[in-house]
């Protein structure tokens, strides 16, 4: 009941702020096909200086939430099996843990996920992380390994890439009309950029919420489905014991009657 209760909150921030995010994205892609090379964002600069790249992994802070957990960690360690050079930032105390039972990489900075939605808040401290390694060029790229909630029954483990951010191929509807930018688009795109990366981040971070609700609220039901059928079982073989006991004390009586 608590999940459930839970559950509805967060599915709806997530489902909510989806739409937005994903027409942030569109946007900031959009518009980045119009910067020129030399002007690009340190967001869209590609390099393979370092060879190291910056994980972000969420999970739960508790346990009981079914085969969740189990599968971000058999995703993280199919991406352990490369041999990229990672450093971490763990958002959740069970991905903290198995991070430092699994691999001798580095953990730049551990946060706990919490028992309620996530707040934007949050995202302040991990964009500061960021910003540090991936705009000082110690890492040459920024991936986020989180659990996406497609439905109540449905939570798949996804990787996705934050940074840097590719400027898409596809052409967009009118992309060619001659917009007017106010202020300049050089001067628009930094907070632009700055604001997809705090919202991306905060989506993923509901949608790793919703789906920890939606698994723990399926594995207390299975447990409870289980627990009443394992009391009917039981039930019925206390009965079956007590009318077995009942008729061999009727049988004892009679037989002795019957001696007499």
């Amino acid at each position: 009941m608590i999940a459930a209760s839970k559950l509805k909150k967060a599915q709806n921030a997530a489902l909510s702020l989806r739409a937005y995010a994903e027409k942030l994205i569109a946007l900031s892609q959009n518009l980045t096909t119009k910067i020129q090379k030399e002007n690009l964002h340190s967001y869209m600069i590609e390099r393979l200086d370092t060879k190291k790249t910056l994980i972000i992994v969420l999970s739960p802070d508790k346990g009981l939430c079914g085969g969740l957990i189990t599968n971000l960690i058999r995703e993280f360690l199919r991406m352990s099996i490369s041999k990229e050079d990672y450093l971490y930032i763990t958002i959740g105390k069970k991905a903290e843990r198995q991070i430092i039972n699994l691999t001798q990489n580095e953990i730049l900075a551990s946060f706990q996920f919490g028992g309620t939605n996530p707040t934007f808040d949050m995202v302040y401290p991990i964009v500061r992380i960021i910003d540090e390694y991936f705009i000082g060029e110690k890492v040459d790229a920024v991936k986020i390994l989180y659990s996406q909630f497609e439905s109540v029954f449905t939570q798949k483990p996804k990787v996705a890439t934050l940074l840097p951010i590719t400027i898409s191929k596809t052409p967009y509807p009118n992309n060619n009309l001659p917009y007017i930018f106010e202020p300049n688009l050089n001067t628009l795109m930094p907070s632009l950029l700055a604001q997809y990366l705090q919202m991306s981040l905060y989506q993923y971070l509901l949608e790793s919420f919703a789906s920890e609700q939606g698994a723990r609220m399926i594995a207390m039901q299975n447990a409870t489905t289980n627990a009443r059928d394992v009391i009917l079982e039981l039930k019925l073989e206390y009965n079956k014991s007590r009318q077995e006991k009942i008729t061999n004390e009727i049988l004892d009586i009679t037989n002795v009657r019957v001696s007499e």
